[in-house]
């Protein structure tokens, strides 16, 4: 029998391809709003961050959620994935 094949994404702060499952998701919608997606599941663009602040500040540093999406990412997205690291 044939093992499941792990997705893996690409963190915006480091870059490195990780297991889908470790990584926090920022997501666009087709309206245009940012949020961070917990389960994984909303529909619209999709962004991966790894759960540590060393990533989450080269992000920001970087604009490299601006990149991603192509438009500007509000503060309250970056307060509210600095919070859900901080849970970890």
């Amino acid at each position: 029998m044939q093992q499941k094949k792990t997705p893996m994404r690409k963190c915006t702060g480091c870059n490195e391809m990780k297991p889908k499952k470790e990584l926090v998701r920022i997501v666009k919608s087709p309206e245009g709003d940012i949020s961070v997606d917990l389960t994984g599941k909303k529909s619209g663009r999709g962004a991966y961050i790894c759960r540590n602040a060393e990533c989450l500040m080269k992000a920001k540093k970087g604009n490299r959620l601006e990149k991603a999406f192509d438009c500007s990412v509000p503060t309250e997205v970056y307060d509210r994935l600095c919070g859900e690291i901080a849970d970890e």
